[in-house]
């Protein structure tokens, strides 16, 4: 398994379960598998929808910021890696 590092968590909305990320180092579109790792986070998960300023997207870009919707908490500082086969 290899991966690439996307960004960085700097945000979560605990209510939605939507973490905020900055998108740094790597392209994040809707059906990237990304792994979501922390002191205290370690999950991976399926990207089903992506939002920028509550606009639905395709994809995000490095110097974006983005909004995904995760299954688990996430922390700020968290990095978030994307898994490619």
């Amino acid at each position: 398994m290899e991966k690439v590092k996307v960004g960085e968590v700097f945000h979560y909305f605990p209510k939605p379960g939507v973490a905020a990320i900055r998108v740094t180092d790597a392209t994040v579109q809707v059906g990237d598998t990304l792994l979501f790792q922390g002191p205290s986070t370690n999950f991976d998960q399926t990207v089903d929808s992506l939002e920028i300023d509550k606009a639905k997207v395709e994809r995000a870009t490095p110097g974006q910021s983005v909004g995904i919707k995760v299954r688990d908490r996430a922390r700020p500082g968290d990095y978030v890696y994307k898994i490619v086969a």
